[in-house]
């Protein structure tokens, strides 16, 4: 089949209401909020490319699974793996149960009939990605299942999920838009990150892939904006009064964007060294949540208008100081065998943005990530402006800041001074919290991947990253990126289990940061986790 295929445009609100079909909203009038449909009805066909990798059979693969066995795909869908391995449809099936939970399955049917019947629904197909034959093959089985599953005149529908390396990125996009297009009905292709490793290398993919498909075929995934707490970021920013006027830079010090893993590469040393941490994540996660953080309010909740939102942000962020960059490598890291014995790859990296516009002026915004740390955690840190008139004495006791700790235990508190229980009138620090695994017991957190998977299917391009999106933040952080591979910033070696580099602290103190010594949040299940126990020792906040 050639590329000539009808290419889906981008839903519209007035689009939505005749389009149940293949949208999962609709607006009975402007004053009711859009209702979802539970299930996306007719034909569908999943086509995972690199299934025998391990991105499809840890995330891809059940993703799709949850949302099979909570009903939100239909009883037509079919999924066919393709990759280079050797291997039959049972030996693909027999390899992804393991990775299959039987949670969130309605309680009235078995659970190993229900993933049984769902294994049941995959084909394996091998082919080599440039090979012209195999993509043909793939493209007869998916058009007899849709034979098989719908009538003549019903639109089908045909979703790519490009588990694979971005090097492979055209050669399998080539063959898919040369053989594979849907002629009935809408294709859209995922896409995973890294996009490109500067911007000369992301517009050259860019422009790949934008020759063989539309925009609104393309869905780049980044799998953090999937995420339930950055997802609330909107709701929480806008639809909340008593934060409209305070989220600025007349009351904000500082905002701090933080992930941080408490262990190595892991023996996958050999991919993280050909990108490092500012490209594997700040270049990408982080700067998404910064975004989201940042942004005007959109005129609606259309894709289009929040991701220009989000353009509008990146288009005012000045080019980096390298006074205000800190990067480093753990002790132990060139140990992977996997890793040159030579290499200077950060491994840890804290950079200050500034915003120049108007509400922002004058605010760091520290973006910090680093492996082989002392927790693991991702989280949002805003920090208020000390109150003028410190008539209690307690600006030793730290300054309020909103925190959403985005990984582990989702929670959102406020760090508050309030009087500390007793006969006397001292400042205390305490907090007013919710933790979602506390507040919603009998909800489960719906995984990244199945959200944005789900996403896809609906139409919905809000949390997938746009062509122009991508380009900018290339821009900021390509001329950077190209100063660190050449060794023009200091590479600060630290230890396994640390903070990372003394020289990243005193960075955050230097553009205003102030940290809370001793203070530590604690769950509201009133225990105290290792992580706190290991800041009283030494008088250190979490």
């Amino acid at each position: 089949m050639g590329a000539t295929a009808q290419k889906d445009a981008p839903p519209t609100v007035e689009a939505v209401a005749p389009a149940l079909s293949e949208d999962t909203s609709e607006r009975t009038n402007s004053d009711q909020p859009i209702k979802e449909k539970s299930v996306a009805g007719g034909c569908l066909s999943v086509v995972v490319l690199g299934a025998s990798g391990d991105l499809a059979k840890k995330k891809t693969f059940p993703a799709i699974f949850n949302l099979y066995k909570q009903g939100f795909l239909p009883d037509e869908m079919h999924i066919f793996g393709y990759a280079r391995s050797k291997m039959t449809d049972e030996e693909l099936r027999e390899k992804l149960r393991g990775y299959l939970k039987p949670d969130r399955i309605d309680p009235a049917k078995d659970p190993e009939d229900v993933i049984k019947q769902f294994l049941n629904k995959i084909t394996y197909i091998h082919g080599a990605y440039d090979a012209d034959e195999s993509f043909i093959q793939l493209n007869e089985e998916v058009s007899r299942h849709e034979q098989k599953r719908s009538d003549d005149v019903s639109p089908t529908r045909r979703l790519f999920y490009l588990a694979l390396p971005p090097s492979v990125y055209p050669l399998v996009s080539k063959r898919i838009s040369k053989h594979c297009m849907n002629q009935r009905g809408w294709t859209r292709v995922i896409v995973e990150k890294p996009f490109g490793k500067d911007l000369e290398s992301s517009e050259a993919l860019s422009s790949e892939l934008g020759a063989l498909f539309s925009e609104d075929q393309l869905y780049r995934i980044d799998h953090y904006l999937g995420k339930e707490l950055v997802q609330n970021l909107l709701v929480m920013r806008f639809a909340n009064r008593f934060f409209v006027p305070i989220w600025n830079r007349d009351n904000i010090a500082s905002v701090q964007i933080v992930f941080k893993e408490d262990f190595g590469t892991q023996g996958r040393g050999g991919y993280f060294d050909e990108y490092g941490i500012i490209r594997d994540i700040i270049q990408n996660h982080l700067i998404q949540i910064l975004c989201l953080l940042a942004m005007e309010k959109p005129i609606s909740l259309s894709p289009e208008h929040i991701r220009d939102e989000k353009v509008k942000v990146l288009e005012c962020i000045k080019p980096f100081n390298d006074k205000e960059v800190v990067i480093g490598q753990y002790e132990g890291y060139k140990d992977d065998q996997t890793v040159p014995n030579d290499s200077s790859t950060p491994t840890f990296a804290s950079l200050v943005l500034h915003i120049n516009n108007e509400r922002w002026d004058g605010v760091p915004f520290i973006l910090k990530a680093g492996k082989a740390l002392d927790s693991r955690k991702a989280e949002i840190r805003v920090q208020f402006k000390d109150a003028p008139g410190d008539i209690f004495k307690c600006k030793k006791q730290g300054r309020n800041e909103f925190v959403m700790r985005l990984q582990p235990k989702e929670a959102m508190y406020m760090k508050l001074t309030v009087k500390e229980p007793g006969l006397d009138m001292r400042a205390t620090q305490s907090e007013l919290d919710m933790s979602y695994h506390q507040r919603y017991q009998d909800i489960v957190i719906p995984e990244a991947y199945e959200r944005l998977i789900l996403d896809t299917i609906r139409g919905d391009q809000q949390h997938f990253v746009r062509r122009d999106e991508l380009r900018v933040a290339w821009e900021i952080f390509t001329p950077l990126l190209h100063r660190i591979d050449v060794g023009k910033l200091e590479l600060i070696p630290y230890k396994e289990g640390s903070r990372g580099p003394a020289e990243a602290d005193e960075l955050n103190a230097r553009v205003g940061y102030r940290r809370t010594e001793g203070y530590c949040w604690k769950p509201p299940t009133l225990q105290v986790t290792a992580e706190c126990e290991g800041y009283a020792k030494i008088g250190r906040k979490g």
